[in-house]
């Protein structure tokens, strides 16, 4: 799951044309939080994951690969 997530997450920001520092300014998080998920390093409190699902305008299914 955290492959996917982490793949999923960095796919939904590049196709929406967001920067990392971008979506860690919208979720409040640092930047190196966000990375951090994008590189499988940690993975997003539920709060979070919920923000990141809001603005990429997808479900949490999707991101955790429960299509």
């Amino acid at each position: 799951m955290k492959k996917v997530l982490a793949e999923r997450l960095k796919k939904c920001r590049k196709e929406r044309g967001f920067t990392q520092s971008q979506v860690a300014i919208y979720c409040d998080i640092t930047e190196k939080a966000y990375q951090n998920y994008e590189f499988m390093t940690r993975e997003p409190k539920l709060e979070i994951l919920v923000r990141i699902a809001d603005l990429y305008g997808v479900s949490l299914d999707y991101l955790v690969g429960r299509e």
